[in-house]
C-alpha cells in the first residue's frame, strides 16, 4: 500500500464511542465536583441522577446530531450543538425529577451548580480534545487523503480550503477528470494539478490510496456524477457531492424525505426541531425576566407618554409576522399621529410629528418595550429581523430580491442589521438592501451563542441612538 497513513487513524465508529464514552465520564465528574463543593456525601441518588443525565442528553445528542464527525467544520458549530443539546436535556430532566416526585431528594444548590458547569466542562473538554487532533494533523498523523473529482472552481476553492486548514487532517492527493488537458480550467500550482483521469481514482481508492473523494461537478453533470459512484461504489473511500448552490438564494439548506424521495430544501424555517425549541425557550426564559425587571420602567414610561402628550399610551401597527401573517406591532407612542394603512411615513430626522419625550424613547429603542409581551406570546422573538409596516413590504418586496424570506422566522425587537447600524429612515434603496442582506445573513446562519451577542450589543449600544429618529 503506497498512501502515507497517520499513526492514529480511528474510524468513526471509534471517534464516536469516545466522544460519548468522555462526556458521560464529564457529566458525571461535574455532578460529584458540585455535590463536593457544598459539601454533599455522594450516595444513591447522585449516581442516579448521573446515569439519568447521561441518558438523557445522549438521547437529545443523538435527535440533534451532536455525535458526528466534524473534522472539516468550525469548532463554534459543534460547541453551539453541545449548549444547545445540554439545553434541551435539563428541562427534561426536571421533568423527570416531577414526575417521579424525587425533586425533593436534591439539593437545589447542588443541582443548579451542576446543570450551570456541565456545558462549559464539555466545552473544555472539546476544546482539549481539539486542540490534540490539530497538533496530530499538523504533524501529519490522523490524517485522511483526499481527491477532487473536476478541475472546477468549486474544487479550486475546495483544494484551498484543505490548504489553509491543516486542523482538517485532509491530505490533497490531487484533481481527477477525464476531460482532455485542452478543456480544462487551469488550476494553479499551489493548489494542485490534475494527476489522471476516473480510471486512476478508482485503481487508487480499491487499493487505499484515496479515504475521501469530493465529486465537484456542475448539478448538469448529472449523468457523469452517477456514473462516477457507481463505480465509487466498488471502493471502500467516502464519497461526498460538493455542489455549488451560489447562484440560488438558499435560506438554510437541508436534507428531507418526501415518502422515499431524498429532497433538500432551499428556502425554509431555520427553526426546526431542537433549534426550534431552543429558541423559543430563549423567548420564554429571557422575555420573562426582562418583563419582570422593566414591569416598574414600563409604568413610568406609560405615565411619561399619557402626560406629555395627548392620545393613547400605546401604538398599534399592523406589520407581517411568521410566513407574512399580518400581527399588529405594538409599541409606546412616540409621535402626535397614528399613522397605519396605506399612507404611512417613516419618521425622519427632526420629524415633527415626534413628541419630545417621544424622542428619548425612540433614541434610545424604549418605546419597543411592550413587543416583549409579544414575545411571550409567541408572536415575535427577542432577536430576529425588525418588521416593517406592511405598505413598506410590499414596496420594498417588488424592488428587493429575497426581501419576503426575511418573514420565514418571527419578527424580532433587535436584529443583527439593527446592532450594525442599520436602522432608523432607509431613504434610499441601498438603506434598505444593506439591512435584508444583514438579516438574511443571520436567518443563515443562527446560533444561540450569535443571539446572546445581538442582545448584549443592542444594550451597549441602545443609548447611542445611532440612526434612530
Amino acid at each position: 500500500m503506497t498512501s502515507e497513513r497517520g499513526i492514529i487513524r480511528p474510524h468513526a465508529q471509534q471517534v464516536d464511542f469516545t466522544a460519548r464514552f468522555a462526556d458521560a465520564g464529564m457529566i458525571a465528574l461535574t455532578l460529584w465536583g458540585a455535590a463536593a463543593l457544598y459539601p454533599e456525601p455522594w450516595d444513591h441518588r447522585h449516581s442516579t441522577g448521573a446515569a439519568l443525565g447521561v441518558v438523557v442528553f445522549y438521547l437529545v445528542a443523538q435527535a440533534n446530531g451532536l455525535y458526528r464527525p466534524w473534522r472539516s467544520e468550525p469548532m463554534k458549530r459543534e460547541i453551539g450543538k453541545l449548549w444547545a443539546t445540554w439545553a434541551f436535556s435539563v428541562p427534561m430532566l426536571l421533568l423527570l425529577a416531577f414526575l417521579t416526585k424525587t425533586s425533593h431528594e436534591y439539593s437545589r444548590q447542588v443541582m443548579l451548580s451542576w446543570f450551570g458547569a456541565v456545558p462549559f466542562a464539555l466545552t473544555t473538554l472539546r476544546i482539549f480534545g481539539r486542540a490534540m487532533l490539530h497538533e496530530a494533523r499538523v504533524r501529519g498523523h490522523n490524517t485522511r487523503n483526499a481527491a477532487i473529482v473536476g478541475a472546477s472552481m468549486l474544487g479550486e476553492e475546495l483544494a484551498r480550503v484543505m490548504a489553509s486548514s491543516p486542523w482538517m487532517g485532509m491530505k490533497l492527493m490531487g484533481f481527477y477528470d477525464d476531460r482532455h488537458r485542452s478543456r480544462l480550467r487551469p488550476i494553479p500550482e499551489d493548489v494542485g494539478e490534475v494527476v489522471g483521469d476516473l480510471d486512476a481514482l478508482v485503481e487508487r481508492a480499491r487499493n487505499g490510496s484515496i479515504d475521501v473523494v469530493y465529486i465537484a461537478l456542475p448539478l448538469r453533470a448529472e449523468p457523469r456524477i452517477n456514473s462516477i459512484i457507481r463505480r465509487l461504489a466498488d471502493t471502500t473511500a467516502s464519497v461526498y457531492l460538493a455542489y455549488d448552490f451560489g447562484g440560488f438564494d438558499v435560506l438554510r439548506a437541508q436534507w428531507g424525505a418526501v415518502g422515499e424521495v431524498p429532497v433538500m430544501s432551499v428556502v425554509e424555517n431555520p427553526f426546526h426541531g431542537v433549534d426550534g425549541v431552543l429558541k423559543r425557550l430563549e423567548d420564554l426564559v429571557l422575555g420573562s425576566l426582562i418583563v419582570a425587571v422593566l414591569a416598574l420602567p414600563m409604568l413610568a414610561i406609560a405615565i411619561g407618554v399619557r402626560l406629555s402628550s395627548s392620545g393613547p399610551v400605546l401604538f398599534r401597527q399592523y406589520r407581517y409576522g411568521l410566513n407574512g401573517e399580518k400581527i399588529r406591532v405594538l409599541k409606546f407612542r412616540t409621535m402626535t399621529v397614528m399613522e397605519d394603512g396605506e399612507d404611512v411615513r417613516q419618521a425622519t430626522k427632526n420629524d415633527a410629528r415626534i413628541t419630545r419625550f417621544g424622542g428619548f424613547l425612540r433614541r434610545t429603542s424604549l418605546d419597543e418595550i411592550p413587543q416583549f409581551l409579544q414575545v411571550l406570546t409567541g408572536e415575535m422573538s427577542i432577536v430576529g429581523p425588525r418588521p416593517h409596516a406592511v405598505v413598506h413590504n410590499e414596496r420594498y418586496r417588488e424592488l428587493i430580491q429575497g426581501y419576503m424570506l426575511r418573514h420565514k422566522v418571527k419578527p424580532g425587537i433587535t436584529g443583527w442589521a439593527q446592532v450594525n447600524g442599520w436602522r432608523g429612515e432607509t431613504d434610499t434603496l441601498e438603506k434598505m438592501e444593506k439591512r435584508v442582506e444583514y438579516d438574511l445573513h443571520y436567518i443563515r446562519n443562527w446560533g444561540l451563542w450569535w443571539d446572546i451577542k445581538i442582545i448584549i450589543m443592542t444594550v451597549f449600544g441602545a443609548m447611542r441612538g445611532e440612526n434612530a429618529y
